[in-house]
């Protein structure tokens, strides 16, 4: 027995009164089960996870019933496709049939799913050799019927028959390598990654729900330039987020740039850095999303001026534009949409402080316009600056400082996290007579300009101000 193996016996013992409790329920009706897929490999890395998956000969029906009394809760909402999961205790479990199906060339769905006779046919069908192991229960024996074992002890991506084959099966299952390469630091086998590459647009017929979901969980990964990096280098990427290997293109053989694809990948694993200074759980699809497109606009911008010079002019409203037109693209919602295109936009402004030039109204505005996004924006923004030039670095590092600084003297003094001005819309009515409408909007946004320009007022001093700018007005 191999050092890995001995680490998943032991690994195995720690979840064993749960899935012994299972197999000896049903094995005693007649019926095999076994722990499958991504938990036994888990096991052998020693991550564990209190979602375990299983395989079974017996069909829903008979599933559901051996769970009755047993499981703390039970669902059916999977049960169309052979699942059934159920909670018991802390652990979440999914129970699925043997599994046989084939697939439409043309689409990703199976077109026929059916019941398979054997662990061993179900496993066939997995998409990778390292997700294509089981232990039977209670006997706790191993099933590894494509090297799995080898794979995990040397950290290789292969797929249990041809990737080709496996690859046309289910073409998301090319974006799952990256994004196991990616969670797991694992390295694709040269046929995978030959596969991945030959078969590229295949990725085409993948809903957009699917494939960003992929995206979501490599982006979130601990090592996302790795996954990022062969999605680019296989042509996937072209496919399903364009934008990315676009700045490949903005290499510059006289070196009058800096290499914008290198330092996006960098000012990413610097947000990631970063990233625990949220209050927010990590890791943060947001924050790292915009970190890694926040320059996408910069294709479009590109202007050279003579022979030393290249400018990228707006290239954060172009950018923020072009992230919002791709992330509708790829079903995302409107409020991450909102986050990441507005944090994309912001993402220059600080560099207008220099060492402190800036006015308190303009902090204020900074603020506004940030709004709930702040401590994001603080993130991309420190983490923008990849110079190699220590004293340039330590400059930009200090002039922030001084910005968060003064953000928090203010909110103490002015509770900026609620700007608002000193008199509502009602108030406006009352002070000035007049109905809603757009009169009492354009009141509002001249008190708010005031708020931002001067700090808090207090009613009096904003009515006597409202009243002036009113009298002028008429």
């Amino acid at each position: 027995m191999s050092a890995i193996q001995r680490r998943g016996v032991q690994a195995l013992l720690k979840i064993a009164p749960v899935i012994d409790e299972l197999g000896t329920r049903f094995a005693a009706a007649g019926h095999e089960i076994a722990l499958v897929g991504g938990p036994v490999r888990d096991i052998l890395l020693d991550r564990g996870s209190k979602d375990l998956d299983f395989a079974t000969s017996a069909h829903p029906d008979v599933v559901e019933q051996l769970l009755a009394g047993w499981a703390t809760h039970i669902w059916d909402i999977g049960k169309a496709f052979g699942t059934i999961g159920c909670r018991k205790g802390d652990w979440v479990l999914e129970i699925t049939t043997y599994r046989s199906e084939s697939y439409d060339p043309d689409s990703r769905k199976p077109k026929e799913i059916s019941y398979g006779d054997s662990l061993e046919g179900d496993l066939a069908r997995r998409d990778f050799a390292m997700n294509a192991m089981a232990v039977r229960l209670p006997s706790h024996q191993w099933v590894d019927p494509y090297g799995g074992i080898e794979d995990v002890a040397h950290k290789t991506i292969r797929t249990p028959g041809t990737p080709e084959d496996s690859f046309s099966d289910d073409p998301l299952r090319m974006m799952r390598a990256a994004r196991f390469a990616a969670q797991l630091g694992f390295t694709p086998d040269p046929a995978v990654v030959a596969a991945m590459t030959a078969m590229a647009e295949r990725i085409t017929i993948v809903s957009a729900e699917r494939v960003r979901d992929e995206l979501v969980k490599l982006v979130c990964s601990d090592h996302p330039r790795i996954g990022l990096d062969l999605l680019v280098s296989t042509g996937l990427a072209d496919h399903v987020l364009p934008e990315l290997p676009a700045l490949l293109q903005l290499q510059d053989e006289h070196h009058r740039h800096k290499d914008v694809y290198e330092h996006s990948l960098t000012v990413l694993d610097q947000a990631i850095d970063l990233e625990s200074r949220l209050d927010v759980p990590t890791p943060d699809f947001v924050v790292r999303f915009a970190s890694l497109i926040h320059d996408i606009g910069k294709p479009k911008t590109r202007r050279f001026e003579g022979e030393r010079t290249v400018t990228f002019h707006h290239h954060d409203v172009v950018g923020a534009k072009l992230a919002r037109k791709r992330m509708k693209a790829l079903r995302f919602s409107n409020e991450q949409i909102d986050q990441v295109s507005k944090l994309i936009e912001l993402h220059l402004r600080f560099h207008g402080y220099g060492t402190g030039e800036w006015t308190d109204s303009a902090v204020r505005r900074y603020v506004r316009d940030a709004g709930d996004q702040l401590d994001r924006l603080h993130i991309l923004t420190r983490a923008d600056c990849t110079t190699r030039n220590k004293r340039k670095a330590d400059a930009l590092r200090a002039a922030y400082d001084d910005l968060e600084a003064r953000i928090e003297r203010l909110k103490e003094q002015e509770e900026l996290d609620a700007l608002r001005p000193d008199l509502d819309g009602n108030q406006i009515m009352e002070i000035l007579g007049i109905p809603p409408g757009r009169e009492v909007g354009e009141a509002y946004k001249f008190l708010m300009n005031l708020r931002l320009d001067q700090g808090p007022l207090g009613e009096d001093e904003a009515r006597e101000e409202l009243l002036r700018w009113w009298s002028s007005r008429s």
